[in-house]
């Protein structure tokens, strides 16, 4: 039977055009009109997304700022009679858009976009990355996810101003150390890869706010993993994990954990992440909770513990009292504890899945309320709440327990000459890591501190009497943040130069002639506070700031700095730099008030060609 004439001549028109195919670069060429220039050139910002694009257009390396004026009107094929389309009303690129196309490769053309700081090559069939993209440095946002990508260029790791970095749904087995130099980043998505391990390095990324390292085949992590001490969330689900950190509490800032999908057989330590709301452990093989876990995450809102091994629920839950959402299911719980009924913001509450006993299946069918309300009246209104009350009766030291809570020696503020040794020991039973003995009137440091040697991250000494640091510091093998402060220091000895470790260092309001030579060898030091002191002269040279290749804050405010060397300004990576209050005459106060951009620009210029 024929078919009609209107239906034969669609089927004849789709089988001359059919609905996919391969562009070639001719096709390719024309996707970029004149009129998608011009927008180009007006706004500096290209969408080429889903176009179909084989090949970038060759036009697109050229849409950068250009001092051959004429030249660029020539180029475009641009009227030079009208004004609207005249080289000073155009800009240079700046955000660069070739997601969802089919291109294999980039060219190494794309130097030429110097001034990008958006490129979205997101959901193409990129195979490799051109050295050229290592000269796009004021890239702040650069996404390659779902391509073939097996590994990156060592030019990439030159992108030293990269905020936003997405690699996700690639082919990645490793990821080279020098992921470490990407100090600015923020956001990092690496999942759905095939990592086996992290780089070491990962810890120096201290910008760091999100990493995704979900669906990779993750054994382990690095141990400086817990130097992130901005990331507010972290995504580890689906890997091969074994273990997580021992001492999860450096990472404070963290709100949300993801680690769904492992091999986990115990909950790590907690103790600091004060800040943590959600935790979601679910299908691992965990077997308790431990009572430290409960007592040491007070904004917690979400445990998610489904899908693990667990027989019992420890009274001490009733401690999470922000917890508004809690799933047990499919564990091995026979009971539930009373004290659940005292969690007021508790209103999910899962427990599917378990041989319990203590309930009857109608009432646990009837969810979270009805199972509430059966466990308070059960043993009575206020029962299983003592068990966890620890009132403490106020004294000058804390004790075992105080400071077990907090992973933390607090004994500030009492007009202590010294501190026995018993608290240190104490100290060292409760694991601290935090060492607070500031404003005091110490005229030395206390030895006791020598039994936190391995263990302390932590030291405040601030607002005391101090003249000398003792050569036991040499010990300190973990200590990121040292605050010596307001006291009356001269110096400070050589064996701080072996605190490797640091971070962050306090010498303020002391009374140093000089940047003690030690500090130049704290290749990890991030912060230097030495305002208020007698500081005479900068040392900007190899051996001495420039020395420090990851000071961001350098804060020399208020001492007697009589010049400033021009070659400070070559210092990239300083984002604070804070030089009020002393008597030199260049850079003037009115350069000094615009910020850290401006007096760096300043010093810059003055550097001798």
């Amino acid at each position: 039977m024929m078919k009609p004439r209107a239906v034969r001549s669609r089927i004849r028109q789709q089988e001359l055009n059919p609905v996919f195919h391969w562009q070639n670069k001719t096709e390719d060429d024309k996707v970029l009109s004149k009129t998608k220039i011009k927008q180009a050139l007006k706004s500096g910002v290209l969408n080429l997304a889903a176009q179909g694009l084989a090949t970038v257009p060759e036009k697109v390396w050229n849409l950068s700022d250009s001092e051959d004026c004429d030249n660029k009107d020539v180029r475009y094929d641009l009227d030079r009679s009208n004004e609207e389309e005249s080289w000073w009303h155009q800009t240079t690129l700046t955000n660069l858009d070739l997601s969802s196309n089919s291109l294999t490769c980039i060219s190494e053309n794309v130097k030429n976009l110097a001034d990008l700081t958006v490129l979205n090559l997101q959901d193409n069939a990129l195979t490799s990355l051109p050295d050229g993209i290592g000269c796009l440095t004021k890239l702040t946002k650069l996404n390659i996810s779902r391509n073939k990508l097996t590994e990156l260029p060592e030019s990439f790791f030159e992108l030293k101003e990269l905020i936003n970095l997405n690699l996700s749904h690639n082919d990645f087995s490793e990821i080279h150390s020098n992921v470490s130099d990407l100090i600015m980043l923020e956001v990092l998505d690496i999942s759905f890869n095939s990592l086996n391990s992290l780089p070491g390095g990962i810890g120096f990324l201290v910008r760091l706010q999100q990493l995704t390292l979900n669906k990779n085949r993750l054994i382990e992590l690095p141990n400086d993993i817990v130097n992130l001490r901005n990331l507010h969330k972290m995504d580890l689900a689906k890997n091969d994990l074994k273990q997580l950190p021992p001492v999860m509490g450096e990472l404070r800032k963290l709100e949300c954990l993801y680690v769904q999908h492992n091999d986990v057989v115990e909950l790590p330590d907690f103790t600091g992440c004060d800040a943590l709301k959600e935790i979601h452990i679910s299908n691992n093989f965990i077997k308790y909770i431990p009572a430290d876990f409960c007592e040491n995450l007070p904004q917690l809102k979400v445990l998610d513990l489904r899908d693990n091994k667990i027989e019992k629920l420890p009274d001490e839950i009733a401690m999470l009292a922000s917890l508004t959402r809690l799933d047990i299911s499919n564990n091995s719980i026979s009971s539930l504890p009373s004290c659940l009924s005292t969690l007021a913001h508790l209103v999910s509450l899962q427990v599917d899945g378990n041989p319990i006993r203590s309930i009857r299946r109608d009432i646990i069918q009837c969810g979270t309320q009805r199972i509430l309300k059966t466990l308070r009246e059960r043993d009575g209104p206020g029962k299983g709440v003592e068990k966890v009350k620890a009132p403490f009766e106020e004294s000058t030291f804390p004790d075992v327990y105080q400071m077990k809570k907090g992973r933390s020696m607090i004994v500030s503020n009492k007009n202590l000459i010294d501190i026995p040794e018993q608290v240190f020991l104490d100290a060292t039973e409760a694991s601290v890591y935090n060492v607070d003995i500031s404003k005091n009137k110490l005229s030395e440091v206390p030895a006791g501190l020598t039994h936190l040697a391995n263990q302390m991250t932590e030291l405040n000494i601030s607002f005391n009497a101090l003249k000398t640091i003792p050569t036991f510091f040499s010990q300190f093998e973990r200590i990121g943040y040292l605050n010596v402060s307001n006291n009356l220091l001269t110096d400070l000895p050589e064996v701080v130069g072996l605190m490797v470790t640091l971070r962050e260092l306090n010498v303020a309001n002391n009374q140093l002639k000089r940047i003690p030579p030690c500090i130049y060898e704290l290749k990890g030091l991030e912060i230097l506070l030495a305002r208020d002191n007698k500081i005479e002269e900068i040392d900007a040279s190899e051996n001495g700031l420039a020395a420090l290749p990851r000071l961001a804050t350098l804060d020399l405010a208020n001492n007697n700095v009589k010049q400033v060397p021009p070659v400070l300004g070559l210092l990239k990576n300083i984002t604070t730099l804070e030089l009020i209050g002393n008597g030199f005459r260049q850079p003037r106060h009115q350069i000094l008030e615009k910020g850290t951009e401006s007096i760096m620009a300043y010093l810059r210029d003055r550097i001798p060609n």
